[in-house]
C-alpha cells in the first residue's frame, strides 16, 4: 500500500469520523436521542479478544478495563480503515475531484458493521431487531453512517484545498 493512500486515508478517515460524531453530538443533545455509548463497544470488544461475542446485553456484561479508551479508539480505527476501502475503492481521481454521491453510497454500504456485527454482538440482534423500536434504531443508524460519507467528502475536499 502506497504510503499516501495510508496518509489521505488517516486525514480523510479522522475527518469523517469528527463529522460522524458532530452528527451524533446533534442527535443527542438537540434530539435528545439515544446514540452509541462507545465504552459498550470497548466491553464487547474487550470481551470479543477473549472468544465471548455474543451478549444479552452487553450491558450486563462484567466490565473490560479501559473499555471507554477501547471503544473510542476502535471506533476512530475503523473510521480509517473504511476511509482506506473507499480510496481504494475510489481511486486517485476522487480524491482529486470529490464527489458527494459515493461517499454517501459507501457510507451506507458501512452499515454492514453495525447490523451485522455490532448491534449482534451486543445483544440488539441483527440490524437491531431486539430493540424496542427497531425502525427507529435502524433510521438513527443510517444517519449516523450517512454522516460518515458526508464527512469522508468533506474531507476530502478540505484536503483539495490545502
Amino acid at each position: 500500500m502506497e504510503s499516501s493512500l495510508i496518509f489521505n486515508a488517516l486525514l480523510i478517515g479522522t475527518g469523517a469520523t469528527m463529522v460522524m460524531d458532530l452528527g451524533t453530538l446533534i442527535q443527542k443533545h438537540l434530539l435528545s436521542l439515544q446514540t452509541l455509548d462507545y465504552a459498550m463497544a470497548g466491553r464487547w470488544l474487550g470481551h470479543a479478544v477473549r472468544g465471548r461475542f455474543i451478549h444479552r446485553p452487553i450491558m450486563a456484561s462484567a466490565p473490560v478495563r479501559g473499555e471507554r479508551l477501547i471503544g473510542w479508539a476502535a471506533h476512530y480505527l475503523t473510521g480509517v480503515l473504511f476511509a482506506t476501502l473507499f480510496l481504494s475503492a475510489a481511486g486517485a481521481g476522487w480524491l482529486e475531484n470529490p464527489s458527494l454521491w459515493p461517499a454517501l453510497v459507501f457510507g451506507i454500504l458501512t452499515l454492514a458493521a453495525p447490523f451485522l456485527v455490532l448491534q449482534p454482538g451486543m445483544g440488539a440482534g441483527l440490524a437491531a431487531r431486539r430493540t424496542p423500536a427497531p425502525n427507529a434504531a435502524r433510521l438513527k443508524s443510517l444517519a449516523t453512517h450517512l454522516t460518515f460519507g458526508a464527512g469522508l467528502w468533506l474531507s476530502a475536499l478540505c484536503l483539495t484545498l490545502l
